[in-house]
């Protein structure tokens, strides 16, 4: 039964990575790197801190620790992306480890302990662990990107005012097992 939630789960994962992809498109360069004051993160932070989490969790993500001696966190929330195809390229270099890591499982590793800071968690946790966080920071990008947007913003869900006609038209199909990301991912991205 655990191995059949492991397509949802990498589904999850690739309707938040397709979440970051799409703000990407609908921002500016300066956008990316806009920060509200001192103490807040850039898109462009935002996207260091999970890069640098993201590789640090998912390398050797069955036999070491996840909180690598080679990272270092703090410097994640520093202004070291420098452009757009920099951004890009760490953004997609922390969703392939994390890829890599997690399609080849199977349902025996589920169970399996792997240690975050030396504290043990099933597979299984370590995963929901890392979603929960991964969406909460694409919450952020979203959210900031969304906010400096100067075009009017192509809705990343169900937009404004039109709740009504989206139920109706699912209401109006033959009922289906379908995964929550189906509502939002185009069939090109279906998988």
């Amino acid at each position: 039964m655990k191995e059949a939630a492991l397509p949802g789960i990498i589904k999850q994962f690739e309707y938040y990575k397709s979440l970051g992809d799409k703000t990407f498109v609908q921002c500016s360069d300066e956008a990316l790197f806009w920060q509200h004051n001192e103490d807040s993160n850039s898109i462009a932070i935002i996207v260091n801190h999970l890069w640098g989490n993201m590789l640090s969790r998912w390398t050797d993500f069955l036999n070491s620790d996840g909180e690598k001696e080679w990272r270092k966190r703090d410097k994640e929330f520093e202004s070291v992306i420098q452009n757009r195809d920099e951004l890009l390229n760490k953004w997609e270099e922390g969703w392939n480890c994390l890829f890599n890591a997690i399609r080849p499982l199977k349902e025996e590793d589920l169970d399996r302990t792997v240690y975050i800071r030396n504290q043990g968690h099933t597979v299984l946790e370590a995963i929901f662990r890392q979603l929960a966080h991964y969406a909460y920071h694409v919450g952020q990008i979203v959210y900031t990107g969304k906010m400096l947007s100067t075009e009017p913003w192509n809705s990343l869900s169900i937009p404004k005012g039109q709740s009504g006609a989206f139920n109706a038209d699912k209401f109006a199909q033959e009922k289906k097992k379908a995964h929550f990301t189906d509502e939002f991912l185009g069939d090109s991205e279906k998988k």
